[in-house]
């Protein structure tokens, strides 16, 4: 299995929109990819977008980026 990209492989933008997504499927109704046992939600606030940072630091997002290539004149 491959290793999830770290954060320093993200700009700020990209980390907040996968977050952002992330939060918003939880608060939807999505399954945690993590195990949160009822302390610790309870220690979270049943917040999505904590659960969506804790599932991003984990590597277990199931959101990626699409960076277009640069655009080449010579062809």
């Amino acid at each position: 299995m491959a290793k999830a990209k770290s954060e320093e492989e993200y700009t700020k933008y990209e980390i907040s929109r996968m977050i952002g997504s992330r939060a918003l499927q939880l608060a939807m109704g999505a399954p945690f990819l993590i195990k949160l046992t009822k302390k610790d939600l309870e220690k979270l606030g049943y917040n999505p977008i904590e659960i969506a940072k804790l599932e991003f630091k984990e590597g277990v997002l199931p959101i990626t980026i699409k960076r277009p290539m640069p655009f080449d004149e010579e062809n």
